[in-house]
C-alpha cells in the first residue's frame, strides 16, 4: 500500500534587530512538500534497492524556475540522504514521487534555505521512520546550515533563542567538517552507491528556547525586487566589534525578548530595543533605502508601529505592528521607489513550528 504525507515549514526571520545569530521567528509562508511512497512491487522494492526509479521531484511557487529537480542536486533531497545514510538507509526508496509548493520567496532574508533544510531532514526522518527526537533533527540541520536561528525557528515554531554549544574536541571537529564533505556536489557521473558514508553530526550541537509572543503583533515584511545572499550580506561584517557596540546590543535584546510578549505591547520601548550595531550598519550599501526606513518609519509617525528591522541578512526589512501596516508598507515603498526599487509586501503572523502529517488513502 502506498503512503502519502505532507511536510509543513514555515519562513523565518532571524536577529530581529539586536539578536544576529541568536532570535528567530517563525511566519505565516510555508514550504510544502506532498511525498508519495508507493507500494513496493516485491521484496526487493525496498530503501536498499539498488536498481530502484529516481525520485520524481516537481515544483511550482517561488523559485519554480532555478529549484533543481534532480535528488542528487536538490538541497532538500540531498539533506534527506544525508540523514537516511548516516541512519545507515543508503538509498531513496524506488518511485519516490515529491511536489514541492513554496511561498518563500528566495534570497530574501526570509529563511528559504532554512526552510529547504528543515524539510529535508524531517524527510529523511519520514522515509526511514527514524521516529528522531526534535534535538536530533536540529542535530542534521546544523550540519547543514551551521547558524542555529533560522532553522531552530523553523522546526520548533514562534519567537526562538537559540545557541551552538561548546562542544568537546572530538565533537567539534565532527561538527566543523566542511560542508562540501556533508552534502557533497555530485558529479555528473555519480552512481547511487557514491558518497555513502557521510559525516555523522555530534549530539547535541543546538539548544533553544521559546519566549512568548503577545498574540496582536503581526510582522509586515517588506520585501524590496532584489536577491541578496547570505555569504555576500555576511563578507561586509567586521571581524572585530567595540565593546559599546556589543553591550548597546546585549542591553536591547535583553529587554525585546520579554517586551514582545507583553500586552498591550510598548511601542517605546520595544523601537529602541529592536535597535542594532552589530550588521544592520554595515549591510546598508548593499540595501539603498535600509538607514531610511529604519529611522523615518517610527512609533510616532505610523501608530501601531512597534518597532523596524532587516529581515536576516536581508533585503527584506521586517516591521513588528498592532495596526496601520498599510501606511507602514506604503510609506516604505515611497522611500525604495526613490531609489528606482520595487517592493512587494505582505502581513504576516507569527506561527507554529513544522508539521508532519499523514494523508488518509
Amino acid at each position: 500500500m502506498s503512503r502519502t504525507f505532507t511536510i509543513r515549514v514555515p519562513a523565518t526571520s532571524a536577529n530581529i534587530g539586536p539578536g544576529f545569530d541568536v532570535v528567530g521567528l517563525s511566519l505565516s509562508l510555508h514550504l510544502t512538500l506532498t511525498v508519495t511512497v508507493p507500494a513496493p512491487s516485491s521484496p526487493s522494492s525496498s530503501l536498499d534497492n539498488r536498481e530502484d526509479i529516481s525520485p520524481c521531484i516537481t515544483y511550482s511557487g517561488e523559485g519554480a524556475d532555478e529549484v533543481p529537480l534532480d535528488a542528487y542536486k536538490n538541497l532538500t533531497t540531498r539533506v534527506a540522504l544525508y540523514v537516511l545514510r548516516c541512519n545507515s538507509i543508503p538509498y531513496f526508496p524506488s518511485g519516490l514521487i515529491i511536489h514541492c509548493d513554496n511561498e518563500i520567496p528566495f534570497g530574501r532574508g526570509l529563511g528559504s534555505s532554512g526552510a529547504a533544510v528543515i524539510a529535508g531532514v524531517l524527510l529523511g526522518n519520514e522515509l526511514g521512520k527514524l521516529n528522531l527526537p526534535v534535538e536530533r533533527l536540529l542535530d542534521f540541520a546544523l550540519m547543514v546550515e551551521r547558524h542555529p536561528d533560522n532553522v531552530t525557528a523553523a522546526l520548533v515554531g514562534g519567537f526562538v533563542g537559540s545557541y551552538l554549544k561548546e562542544l568537546d574536541e572530538e565533537a567539534s571537529e565532527a561538527a566543523s567538517v566542511p560542508l562540501s564533505e556533508v552534502l557533497p556536489e555530485y558529479p555528473p557521473d555519480a552512481g547511487k552507491d557514491w558518497g555513502l558514508h557521510p559525516p555523522r553530526p555530534p549530539r547535541g550541537i543546538g539548544h533553544y528556547v521559546r519566549f512568548g509572543w503577545a498574540k496582536s503583533i503581526k510582522a509586515v515584511a517588506i520585501i524590496p525586487r532584489f536577491e541578496l545572499s547570505t555569504a555576500k550580506a555576511r563578507e561586509v561584517l567586521p571581524k572585530e566589534y567595540s565593546r559599546k557596540d556589543l553591550v548597546f546590543n546585549l542591553q536591547r535584546l535583553a529587554v525585546l525578548t520579554t517586551a514582545l510578549a507583553q500586552t498591550p505591547p510598548d511601542p517605546d520601548l520595544i523601537y529602541e530595543a529592536m535597535k542594532d550595531r552589530v550588521h544592520q550598519p554595515y549591510r546598508k550599501t548593499l540595501i539603498p533605502g535600509l538607514p531610511e526606513v529604519t529611522s523615518q518609519i517610527t512609533p510616532a509617525t505610523h501608530p501601531g508601529l512597534l518597532g523596524i528591522c532587516l529581515s536576516g541578512a536581508g533585503p527584506t526589512i521586517l516591521a513588528l505592528a498592532t495596526g496601520g501596516f498599510e501606511a507602514i508598507a506604503e510609506d516604505a515603498r515611497k522611500i525604495f521607489l526613490e531609489r528606482g526599487i520595487e517592493i512587494d509586501w505582505k502581513v504576516l503572523e507569527v506561527v507554529g513550528g513544522s508539521a508532519v502529517e499523514e494523508k488518509q488513502s
